[in-house]
């Protein structure tokens, strides 16, 4: 029997320029990102990581140099929405978002037109000689189930091409260990994954502070990398971070002052 679950393709970070984004990869992963190419449909462009396993990653950019048009569609993972924009220019590069395969036979144009309220529009897209169908939402919004989404449902992807990108990667040794999505509708996130037979890939926690992604990667040296925080993961490092002040203003205090009077 055909496996129709869903594969891990690539994660998807986000920044200003794709220069800022590669040297914030390179800084993190100690590796330097390969040239992707630019989106002509799209107006990004992008850079990108291999992992092991079949995946990879993605810095993605606005592409200044691309051709402007005359009713440009919005670009895709929200990078043209202000709150985006905005949480770049703030907090710099970072992991916004996640794309799952479908192989064939299975055709992802045929599954969108069976359910099209499930699944947003397939996109035709290129880059560098490749070939494929990506979901894009009509307002270039991360997809959504019942208003529920925010980067953590992943978009769909199916290459044309017969060779994945990631089989012409140089090799890095950088392997995705786990993946979780925060999202305060996480009941309605976790639906929709199990109904794409997307479950198996990330697990999804709920959150009272804002949806995000966080993914904790293997490295070559043996370390361990992560990246993204939960509002829960801030709370807990700022609350650490005040007991240890505490504990070093308690033990200065107890520290009796050295005399200057001689014995």
């Amino acid at each position: 029997m055909t496996d129709h679950r869903l594969k891990l393709d690539h994660l998807v970070i986000a920044a200003r320029t794709l220069e800022e984004g590669a040297q914030f990869v390179a800084a993190k992963f100690g590796v330097e990102t390969t040239p992707g190419g630019a989106h002509p449909l799209m107006r990004t462009h992008n850079r990108l990581l291999n992992l092991w396993g079949g995946a990879y990653l993605e810095v993605i950019a606005v592409d200044p140099s691309a051709a402007s048009a005359e009713a440009p569609r919005p670009r895709l993972f929200a990078l043209d929405d202000p709150a985006m924009r905005h949480r770049l220019e703030a907090h710099g590069p970072q992991l916004v978002h996640w794309v799952a395969r479908v192989d064939r036979p299975k055709s992802l144009v045929r599954w969108r037109e069976q359910y099209p309220e499930r699944i947003a529009p397939v996109a035709a897209m290129s880059r560098a000689g490749n070939t494929w169908g990506l979901t894009v939402p009509d307002d270039g919004a991360f997809p959504a189930w019942q208003n529920a989404g925010d980067g953590v449902l992943p978009s769909l992807i199916q290459w044309d091409t017969p060779r994945h990108p990631s089989g012409s990667l140089p090799e890095t040794g950088v392997a995705l260990r786990t993946l979780t999505g925060f999202h305060p509708h996480a009941q309605a996130v976790s639906e929709q994954l199990a109904w794409l037979g997307a479950a198996h890939l990330t697990h999804v926690e709920q959150t009272a502070g804002a949806p995000v992604l966080v993914a904790q990667f293997d490295l070559p040296d043996g370390s361990t990398l992560t990246l993204g925080e939960s509002a829960e993961q801030a709370q807990a490092r700022e609350e650490e971070a005040q007991q240890a002040a505490k504990r070093r203003r308690t033990k200065k205090a107890d520290t009796p002052e050295e005399s200057d009077t001689p014995d």
